[in-house]
Formats: structure tokens, sequence, C-alpha cells
């Protein structure tokens, strides 16, 4: 099985930040605190919309608030999204944050295809950000102070991803895209979301 890269920032100008980018650090710094002291955010939606982006903006507007991605908490191409990947992420972060203590979590290697042996610690802070699809699915997103939802059209999802990962794991995206859709539809995860944001345009709604 290939692996797909590293998950970073495009910086190709096909992902747009939205405009409004401090308006959601000013929202955020205003909700209360739902994980002990931390404000968590939770962005959230379908693989290749912008979360990846949008996250990175988002921590530099909160004054460089750390980032968890889901890509380093699925257990490769075929992780269930919802349901033991929540108590994972809650056994490994959120528990912790909630007492004020180091959470932390096992990055996935996907060229190995398995969880690394290394910790890697993530304090509790004031402001955390976790970006990814099933970021903000049940038993997670009811200790979040605010949940963002993006999207953009599936043909421009797969597109960004096998551009970013190459047209040999079309495959795995197409098959992911299924079933993070499934999910989505029972988590009934954008109805959940206090903002929505246009991965393709940048535009917000409440």
């Amino acid at each position: 099985m290939m692996a797909r890269p590293a998950r970073t920032p495009r910086d190709d100008g096909s992902v747009t930040i939205p405009r409004s980018v401090s308006e959601l650090a000013a929202r955020v710094a205003q909700a209360p605190a739902g994980c002990g002291q931390t404000r968590l955010v939770c962005i959230d939606g379908p693989a290749g919309s912008g979360k990846t982006t949008l996250a990175g903006a988002l921590a530099q507007a909160l004054g460089g608030a750390p980032v968890v991605h889901m890509d380093d908490l699925y257990e490769g191409w075929t992780q269930q999204l919802g349901g033991p990947l929540s108590a994972r992420i809650d056994a490994w972060l959120l528990k912790a944050w909630e007492l004020g203590s180091a959470g932390r979590y096992r990055r996935f290697d996907w060229a190995r295809e398995r969880f690394a042996e290394t910790w890697v610690p993530v304090p509790a802070a004031p402001v955390i950000v976790l970006e990814g699809c099933a970021s903000a699915a049940r038993g997670i997103r009811d200790r979040a102070s605010l949940v963002i939802w993006v999207e953009a059209p599936a043909d421009v999802r797969l597109a960004r991803g096998l551009d970013r990962d190459g047209v040999a794991l079309e495959g795995h995206w197409l098959a992911w895209q299924a079933r993070e859709a499934a999910h989505f539809a029972a988590d009934r995860t954008r109805e959940s979301a206090h903002v929505i944001i246009d991965g393709t345009t940048g535009s917000t709604a409440n």
C-alpha cells in the first residue's frame, strides 16, 4: 500500500483562506472553555475541502495555538470514523486537557502502516485546534467551544487530494469519500456546526 504524504497546508492558491479568520479568532476568544480551561476548536468536513489551510491560518490568528491533525490519529486508509476513533481521541487527549494536563498521542506512520512508538505531547493550552474528518464527531464536539465545517464539491476535493497524494491513490480516496459521507450523514456533523465555510471561495455562514 502506498503511503500518503505528510499533511501540510497548501500554498498554491487552490484553497482560499477565508477573509474572516480574524472574526473566527475573536469568536473563539469570546466563547466559554468546554474542555477544562481549554477552548477546543474542531474544524471538520470532507477530505480535501481546505481544513488544514484554515487550521493553520486560524491558529496563527490565535497567537500560535497548537494544532492536532486527525491524519496523525487515523489508523490508515481503512479507519472507521467516529466510535473507536473518538474514544481514542478522548483517551489520548481530551481527558488530559479537561484536567489541565498534557495529552499525548502516537502518530500513525502511513508508510509502515502502524502507530509510532514515540508519544507526542500536547500540553493543555488556552486554545487548541483539532482539524480533520470526524474531529467534531459525537463524543468530541460537546466539549468544543467552536465547531467549524468546511466543504467543497466532491470533484474539487478529489482533484486536490490526487494532486497532493498522487493518482495511484485514487482508489483509496474514492473509498474514503464514501466512508466519510456515510459518517457525516449518520453523525449530522454539518448540522451541528457553529460556522460553515465554503472551501472554494472562503465565504462563511453562521
